[in-house]
């Protein structure tokens, strides 16, 4: 009895320890093509669990690669850069149900010098991109030509401050969450890579766990962004997204994770598809939970090429 009251200690300890890292929360998502970056300020905010009296932070490095290449009847669309966004987050609970957040984010474009790589990367895997093959190596291009005949031309960007992002949310139980989002402009980065103007978004989640290593979240957000600047006459001012996704504990405190993204169109008579369509993205990557917070490495996909998501993007993030 003794021997059979010790084994089953142990096997209660083992079990305890197994489920401690309790599965969190998808991690944000917004987009990093300056195209859609430069219009919508509607995101997926995932849930966030109560934190009473406390700062949480965030810290995320996203680097992507694009290689878009529209080319139609009177109208054509070129961005061929790869692309950094640095950002860093910070919350805080007011009360059980009330909390405010805000972030900051540094953004560059470059020439890059993952061109080799990819090519390599897809033929390995037995695909050809052709817009690969039409442009040109580790150089930079982001030009747009619209049907009434005119041209613009974006420059390449060293590191330089984003449009600052600051919202206040209130959580219905453990389940649901309203956040009300605003962005403001504060973009230091040449034309053509901040809105310009202020943004109003409103980002709804909902959150289940239906097994304790199991837990699944949806998004429903809304945004307005006042038409601005040299495409004013082409962009649209309201936006809707939605979103579902789930995160999976597989082995002790670590967990893949994966989120279908869908948002509404960016633009709008361009006759370009990388502009006019929908964007459809999925965000999956692996988790390890530590006692100080969340470390995770993920990748993005555009799921419909063509669209306006990035080709590739490399996550890195760790929460706090």
């Amino acid at each position: 009895m003794i021997r059979l009251s010790r084994s089953s200690a142990i096997l209660a300890c083992l079990l305890a320890l197994s489920q401690g890292a309790i599965a969190q929360s998808l991690p944000a998502y917004a987009p990093i093509n300056p195209v859609a970056a430069s219009r919508s300020g509607v995101y997926f905010q995932p849930y966030r669990l109560p934190r009473p009296g406390r700062w949480t932070g965030s810290i995320s490095l996203d680097y992507g690669t694009s290689a878009e290449l529209n080319d139609v009847a009177l109208a054509a669309y070129t961005l061929d850069a790869e692309l950094l966004r640095l950002r860093l987050g910070v919350a805080r609970d007011l009360g059980p149900s009330t909390f405010l957040l805000a972030d900051a984010e540094v953004d560059g474009a470059y020439d890059g010098f993952l061109d080799g790589f990819l090519d390599w990367y897809h033929r390995t895997l037995g695909f050809r991109v052709r817009q690969r093959d039409q442009l040109p190596k580790d150089e930079f291009r982001y030009e747009l030509l619209l049907p009434n005949g005119r041209t613009f031309s974006r420059k390449p960007t060293d590191l330089a401050l984003g449009d600052v992002r600051v919202g206040a949310g209130y959580r219905v139980g453990r389940s649901l969450q309203t956040v009300l989002s605003v962005t403001l402009p504060t973009s230091t980065g040449p034309r053509g890579y901040g809105r310009g103007t202020v943004s109003l978004n409103l980002l709804n989640t909902a959150r289940f766990q239906p097994h304790p290593r199991l837990v699944a979240e949806g998004g429903f957000g809304i945004g307005y962004t006042p038409s601005h600047g040299d495409l004013e006459e082409v962009q649209r001012e309201t936006f809707v997204s939605l979103s579902g996704g789930g995160r999976y504990r597989f082995w002790g405190r670590q967990s893949l994770y994966a989120n279908l993204i869908y948002h509404s169109p960016y633009y709008r008579n361009t006759s370009l598809p990388a502009l006019d369509r929908r964007e459809l993205t999925l965000d999956f990557g692996w988790i390890l939970t530590t006692r100080g917070g969340d470390w995770r490495i993920g990748l993005t996909e555009d799921l419909e090429p063509g669209g306006p998501a990035i080709d590739l993007v490399f996550r890195f993030g760790r929460d706090f």
